[in-house]
C-alpha cells in the first residue's frame, strides 16, 4: 500500500491469509515460545535468516513479523526488528553497530536513558561520543573523523521540543558513510518519516503513539536497507530484548487509530501551548509549532504537525514543578507519554535524572520544567485542570 495515504495504512496493517485462503480482519496472536519441525536440516535451516520459517519467538514470532512488517511500511523502510522496549531497540542498535574505539555524533537533548546508554559505552567500551546541538550541519562536518560510525537524533527531543536539521544532517552523514538513526518516537510515522529524508534507522518506543493506551511495552528499529537490519539481527537476538508476541498484537491493535489520535493531540497540545504562553506563573513554553520556539522555522518544514508532547518552565523553579505535578487532577502524574490520557512529570527528577546540574543545563532543561503528554480529552477540561494546578504555585 505505498501509493496509499498513511490514515488508510495504518488500518490496513500487514497481515496473511490464513492457510485455507481467508483473511483474518485482525492480526491473530501466536503465543507460543517455540515451533515444531518434521526435518532436522529444516530446523537448522530455519535458525539462518530473520525471515525463515519460526523456531523459536526470540528469533522471530508470526504476530511480531505483522508488527515488523507494518512499522516498515508506515516509516517507508524496507525492514525492521521489533524490540521488548525502546530502550532495547536504542540499546541492541547502538551494541550491534559500535565497537571500541568508533566514534558518534549525537544530538545534546537526547532522551535522558539514551544518553545513559552513551555513557555506558565510553565508560565500559571506549566509545567516544560528540554532542552536537543539531541546529549547523557544520557542527556534525567539524566533529566528524575516521573513527564517526554513527549520527545519533531524535525527531523532535523530550522534553524540549527541539527539531534538529534532519535533512541537511543526514545528507552529511551519508556523503562521510555515517550511519544515520533517528528516534521517531514523538512524531511517529504521521508526523515524520525521516527515511524519507535520508535516515538509515528509524528507532521507536512503540510503547508511545503507536501503540497509544498505556497499555504496552515495547520498541523497534526500522531500515531503510535490508542489509542492515541482516548485519544487526544476529546481535538483537542474543541480546534478548525481542518482542513479546501479546505486546505486538497489543501494538497492532493500537495503530490503525494512530493518524486520528496524533491529530487530537496535535490540536490539544496547541490550544495548552498558546494559553500557557500567556499565563504569568509560566516563562517559557516549548512546542516546536509555536511561532516562539527556537526550532519553529525547521518544524514547520520536517513535521506535518507540532505533536503531542509540550513542556513549559515555571517561575519557581523546583519547588512550583513538584507542587504543579502534585495538583493536577484530570491530568496524572506519571512517567511515559503518547497514551490517551494527559500525564505530567518533572524531568529533572525523573526522565533526566540521571544528568547532572551542568548536563541538564546543556540540554535545555530547567529545574522548574515541567513536561506535558497531552492527551485526547476535551481541551478546555485539560486547562480548567492546568489553572487550578497553577493557582496553588500563588498560594505555595
Amino acid at each position: 500500500m505505498e501509493d496509499k495515504d498513511i490514515r488508510t495504512r495504518a488500518v490496513h496493517v500487514v497481515n496473511r491469509p490464513l492457510p485455507n485462503g481467508s483473511w483474518p480482519l485482525s492480526v491473530p496472536l501466536v503465543q507460543s515460545s517455540a515451533f515444531a519441525f518434521d526435518s532436522a536440516s529444516e530446523l537448522a535451516e530455519a535458525m539462518a535468516s530473520p525471515d525463515g520459517q519460526y523456531v523459536y519467538s526470540r528469533r522471530g514470532n508470526p504476530t511480531v513479523r505483522a508488527l515488523e512488517h507494518t512499522l516498515a511500511d508506515l516509516e517507508g523502510g524496507a525492514s525492521a526488528i521489533a524490540f521488548a522496549s525502546g530502550m532495547g531497540a536504542i540499546s541492541g542498535v547502538l551494541l550491534a553497530l559500535l565497537r571500541p574505539g568508533d566514534h558518534v555524533i549525537a544530538l545534546r537533548c537526547l532522551y535522558g536513558g539514551t544518553c545513559a546508554a552513551l555513557t555506558d559505552l565510553a565508560d565500559r567500551y571506549g566509545v567516544d561520543v560528540t554532542y552536537i546541538s543539531g541546529d549547523e550541519v557544520a557542527e556534525f562536518e567539524a566533529a566528524a573523523g575516521p573513527r564517526t560510525r554513527l549520527l545519533l537524533l531524535e525527531t523532535i527531543a523530550n522534553p524540549t521540543g527541539q527539531v534538529p536539521d534532519l535533512p541537511g544532517l543526514l545528507a552529511a552523514a551519508r556523503r562521510r558513510g555515517v550511519v544515520s538513526a533517528v528516534d521517531n518516537s514523538l512524531a511517529s510515522p504521521v508526523l515524520c518519516r525521516p527515511i524519507e529524508l535520508g535516515a538509515d534507522i528509524v528507532l521507536h518506543s512503540t510503547t508511545k503513539y503507536l501503540a497509544g493506551h498505556s497499555d504496552v511495552l515495547g520498541g523497534a528499529a526500522i531500515f531503510a536497507d535490508d542489509g542492515l537490519r541482516q548485519e544487526i539481527w544476529p546481535r538483537t537476538v542474543e541480546l534478548g530484548a525481542s518482542a513479546d508476541p501479546f505486546a505486538a498484537w497489543l501494538t497492532l491493535r493500537g495503530i490503525p487509530t494512530l493518524p486520528l489520535r496524533m491529530r487530537a493531540h496535535c490540536a490539544n497540545a496547541e490550544v495548552l501551548s498558546v494559553r500557557l504562553a500567556a499565563h504569568p506563573a509560566v516563562t517559557a513554553v516549548h512546542w516546536p509549532w509555536l511561532p516562539a520556539h527556537p526550532s519553529y522555522a525547521t518544524a514547520r518544514k520536517a513535521l506535518s504537525g507540532g505533536g503531542g508532547l509540550l513542556s513549559f518552565e515555571l517561575a519557581g523553579g523546583r519547588e512550583a514543578g513538584r507542587v504543579f505535578v502534585e495538583g493536577v487532577r484530570v491530568a496524572r502524574l506519571a512517567l511515559s507519554l503518547g497514551g490517551v490520557e494527559t500525564l505530567v512529570t518533572h524531568p529533572a527528577s525523573t526522565s533526566h535524572r540521571e544528568l547532572g546540574e551542568e548536563a541538564l543545563a546543556a540540554a535545555g532543561i530547567g529545574a522548574g520544567l515541567v513536561r506535558m503528554s497531552v492527551g485526547i480529552e476535551d481541551p478546555d477540561d485539560l486547562w480548567g485542570d492546568i489553572e487550578q494546578a497553577l493557582s496553588k504555585l500563588v498560594l505555595a
